[in-house]
């Protein structure tokens, strides 16, 4: 996938509990140069009123939901939530071709065009949490067959460590979008993440979209830490 100027790289995660913090984080950053995601916990405590907040400040908005459940269900949850004018939202590729077909379904009866796109593996996880769900095969294997199926099944992308993204750029091919969470820059900590990279690396490996959170929410000057990494990915 080819990206311009007026195509922001960094989704900077809103992961907060009230939606003053986030609109006071949003106050301070630029939509010229990122895009927010809002995830469970926040959309739980501020609802649809805070997308459209932030649509309203002129942000393009990844809708974090992770839909797993039966295709009717999600369907029809993937449907309401391309109504609200989001950008991307997402859904879990474990949830199988059926779910991800009524997803896609979904969101064509919305009238919208978000990006669609669906969970691999999520970066905290590593071989041993997947042996310990069931799952008998390498990690690796695991996310290019659930990136094949989402593929199959019509939606635009994944979302994938910024370590598998070159994988899944050679096997899949190009125009298939790659997002990437775990992105945390050298001088910066792991956290609660397992599988991660440098913003540099992952877009050197293929990704589309990064989703950076703490290093820019929760730095001294979010915005110049957002401007830092927006410097390093264009001087690429």
């Amino acid at each position: 996938m080819n990206t311009v100027n007026n195509d922001p790289r960094i989704v900077v995660a809103l992961d907060y509990a009230n939606p003053q913090d986030a609109l006071a984080l949003a106050r301070r950053l630029d939509p010229a140069i990122c895009r927010l995601k809002v995830g469970k916990e926040l959309f739980t405590a501020a609802g649809p009123q805070l997308v459209q907040a932030l649509i309203d400040r002129g942000y393009d908005i990844f809708l974090d939901l992770k839909f797993h459940d039966i295709p009717t269900t999600v369907g029809k949850a993937c449907e309401a939530a391309s109504r609200l004018g989001v950008w991307m939202l997402n859904v879990h590729a474990s949830g199988g071709s059926d779910m991800m077909q009524a997803a896609r379904d979904g969101v064509e009866r919305s009238g919208r065009t978000p990006l669609l796109i669906a969970v691999t593996v999520l970066t905290s996880m590593n071989q041993q949490t997947l042996n310990q769900i069931g799952v008998a095969g390498d990690l690796r294997s695991q996310v290019l067959n659930l990136a094949r199926m989402t593929r199959q099944s019509g939606l635009d992308g994944v979302v994938c460590s910024a370590q598998e993204a070159s994988m899944l750029r050679a096997e899949i091919g190009p125009g298939f979008c790659l997002v990437t969470p775990g992105i945390r820059p050298a001088s910066a900590s792991l956290d609660d993440q397992s599988r991660v990279v440098t913003p540099a690396q992952a877009i050197a490996n293929g990704a589309d979209y990064l989703v950076i959170g703490r290093p820019i929410t929760q730095a001294e000057n979010p915005l110049s830490a957002l401007q830092a990494i927006h410097q390093e990915l264009q001087l690429r």
